[in-house]
């Protein structure tokens, strides 16, 4: 009995540490398992964790180059900006220019349709006095026909040899001299200073002239103080002319000395040298002169314009 109890009690005892071996080795392979899992998922997740980190710098690489695209893509336009701001300026100055460049030709077209209307009238300015010139002389050299003295066919001048209205070097008339003047000037002066010349004469010009005897400056007195002489004759209106012709030629008169600088040549064989006619360049010529050389004076100033 004893040993059944004994073999009972042993069994008994044996059969408790067996369970509890299996519980814990049911344990021991449950913890394992847990580890094992555990270190799976750790792995997992260090893997995830490190894919994760690659991913995030691969997206901060891409951020950061994004960020410096950016960047470049703000300078563009930037760099954009200032060209439209300097291609708005150079459109606005353009503008400006083509706006100044209309209002000068606007200004030019003005000026040379002024010129034009001024070149229509001076035109027909010119047109009125063709052919006055001829008239004038015509009527000078009528007024002359039984007259010693003769009417230069081309100027419509006439000269008084200095030698038949001076002594020598002197600038006093002769009474002999005064006498033909009487005669001559009036017939000459009260052509130019008719009514119908009136708006024609541009001057009247008394001009003395001497031969090449001595320095130019005495010559130039001498020639003046002559020609001044006849001058005087002329505004004298016991000489011919009456006081409404002497206002008159007071307005257009003009007295000259030329000195010794436009003498007269004696008449040579060609090819001889020519010499100075001291007799014939002692002078006093009286001529005129016309509006219509002012006036082509004009024109030619128009034209250089």
């Amino acid at each position: 009995m004893k040993n059944r109890r004994k073999n009972r009690e042993a069994f008994g005892e044996h059969s408790y540490w067996q369970s509890y071996s299996d519980m814990m080795a049911a344990l021991l392979l449950v913890f394992v398992l847990i580890i094992a899992i555990t270190l799976a998922i750790y792995r997992q997740k260090t893997v995830d964790l490190d894919q994760a980190r690659l991913d995030l710098n691969a997206a901060q690489t891409k951020l950061d180059q994004a960020a410096l695209e950016l960047e470049d893509f703000r300078a563009k336009i930037e760099l954009s900006n200032e060209e439209l701001n300097k291609s708005l300026a150079e459109l606005q100055e353009a503008y400006a220019q083509a706006a100044l460049t209309e209002e000068e030709l606007n200004k030019a077209y003005l000026e040379i349709e002024d010129a034009q209307n001024e070149l229509e009238v001076t035109k027909n300015e010119l047109q009125d006095i063709v052919g006055i010139r001829t008239d004038i002389i015509g009527a000078l050299q009528s007024a002359f026909n039984n007259s010693a003295m003769s009417v230069d066919a081309q100027t419509g001048s006439i000269t008084f040899s200095s030698d038949v209205l001076f002594n020598y070097n002197s600038a006093v008339l002769t009474d002999a001299s005064k006498q033909t003047l009487r005669e001559t000037i009036p017939m000459y002066l009260g052509v130019l200073l008719r009514d119908e010349y009136q708006d024609y004469i541009a001057e009247i010009i008394i001009e003395g002239h001497t031969d090449t005897v001595g320095s130019y400056l005495s010559n130039q007195q001498l020639s003046y103080n002559r020609a001044n002489s006849v001058a005087r004759f002329c505004l004298d209106s016991g000489n011919g002319l009456n006081e409404a012709e002497i206002a008159r030629l007071q307005q257009v008169l003009t007295v000259n000395g030329r000195s010794f600088s436009n003498p007269v040549y004696t008449a040579e064989a060609p090819g001889a040298e020519l010499q100075v006619d001291m007799d014939a360049s002692r002078r006093v010529e009286i001529k005129f002169r016309l509006k219509e050389d002012e006036m082509i004076e004009k024109i030619s100033e128009i034209l250089r314009d």
